[in-house]
């Protein structure tokens, strides 16, 4: 049986030493970190990740403002928003929570963010950076992902490592990080032939596809560390991931839950951006 990977006792471990240094930076500089999170129209997911998120600030002291807006909100007010909150002296990060509704452009929107406020890192300009490896911040599922391994004595270097998906917000930074890391790394997509036979390759296998129990025991070497970076509802209405848990956990060294794994440090990771970026403002 796997050991479990458990992202909620780790994010609660990073947490506490996040409080201390938050507590810290505001003693010298006489303020909290501010974050701002723009929510368009009411998808139900997206408005718990929101109150999540807002729900960590207040716990590790940062400032938070949650800005709810209508999804007939035009792009124009939207940029209006962002132009505000990217002069405004008290935020220093801002979080625009995708997906947007369909008449507007994420590209316009993420372009808008300021480079130094992007605690998801996805303006182009942060996202040369971690091409470069000289990176201010990190996408915060990937950076989470990376951490857990860092948690528990994982190493990277010399392993082969195989990710599943090749999304902008988690594939693609991912394979840059675990190559940053001295991996091999391989990263695999819908136009991949023969999956199983790359992902059993793999001594650390990332699934971030978004379909529910997609990889199965029989795409897993034995011994593997799987990292499952997918939630996914039910028909029962219960969480799953992208990997078979049950049956891959029987086979693998060790494995992320979900709920309960790679999802709690992706918040912590949110945190610890919105920290640096108030550091960098400074």
């Amino acid at each position: 049986m796997a050991t479990m990977i458990d992202g909620k006792a780790v994010s609660a471990a990073l947490r506490s030493e996040l409080k201390e240094k938050i507590a810290a930076f505001a003693a010298a500089s006489g303020a909290a970190p501010g974050l701002a999170v723009v929510l368009v129209g009411d998808d139900p997911a997206s408005s718990v990740y929101v109150r999540n998120k807002h729900r960590a600030c207040e716990e590790v002291g940062i400032y938070s403002e949650v800005y709810q807006l209508p999804a007939e909100t035009s792009e124009e007010e939207l940029l209006a928003l962002i132009d505000r909150l990217n002069a405004a002296a008290n935020i220093h990060g801002i979080l625009v929570q995708l997906p947007l509704p369909k008449h507007i452009s994420e590209e316009r929107i993420v372009l808008a963010i300021h480079p130094d406020k992007d605690v998801d890192a996805f303006h182009p300009s942060n996202v040369g950076k971690i091409m470069l490896g000289n990176y201010r911040f990190l996408p915060c599922t990937p950076a989470g992902v990376m951490a857990l391994l860092q948690y528990y004595n994982i190493e990277v270097a010399g392993k082969e490592c195989v990710v599943v998906g090749r999304s902008n917000i988690v594939g693609k930074p991912q394979a840059l990080l675990l190559l940053e890391k001295n991996g091999t790394v391989t990263v695999c997509h819908s136009r991949t032939k023969n999956l199983a036979d790359v992902t059993r390759r793999a001594d650390i296998l990332v699934a971030a596809v978004g379909k529910a129990k997609f990889i199965t025991a029989d795409m897993v070497k034995e011994g593997a560390v799987v990292i499952d970076v997918g939630i996914n509802r039910m028909e029962n209405g219960k969480l799953c991931g992208d990997v078979d848990f049950e049956a891959v956990s029987q086979k693998a060294s060790a494995i992320t839950p979900v709920p309960g794994g790679v999802g709690p440090m992706t918040i912590t990771m949110l945190l610890q951006n919105a920290l640096r970026a108030a550091e960098m403002q400074q």
